[in-house]
């Protein structure tokens, strides 16, 4: 049963993988450390068996066989800490689910996260 699981998400990811490969030239994403994130937040075992790590190895061989890029932001990027509009960096804490700023910004954080990502990547890539 566990075997045919385990097969079941690989073949998922594949999946997926192809799929945005296909779709997209570059793909940006944060680099994570899952195992310290499932330690220090308390997520357990849900955030190390997500297959994660499986996931980005897909995504990077794929996309290197394509020609295409796959861009890692620093873990230490303060990609939730910044406003995507102004560019001014608060503390927020993790119950805050709205990132608000003083220029007027109000966001989900994780879509004002994303989209800082996005711009940080967009800014390796031009300099690379």
């Amino acid at each position: 049963m566990q075997e045919k699981v385990a097969n079941q998400r690989k073949n998922f990811l594949h999946h997926q993988s192809k799929k945005i490969v296909t779709n997209y030239d570059a793909v940006v994403m944060e680099d994570l450390d899952m195992k310290g994130m499932s330690k220090a937040l308390k997520f357990g075992k849900s955030v190390t068996d997500n297959g994660w790590g499986m996931f980005t190895s897909f995504l990077q061989y794929k996309l290197k066989e394509q020609g295409k890029q796959l861009v890692k932001i620093d873990k230490w990027f303060p990609s939730t800490k910044t406003c995507s509009r102004c560019g001014s960096v608060k503390e927020i804490k993790l119950s805050e689910r709205t990132y608000q700023c003083t220029c007027g910004l109000n966001l989900d954080r994780d879509y004002n996260s994303a989209l800082n990502i996005k711009k940080e990547g967009m800014r390796l890539l031009e300099s690379a």
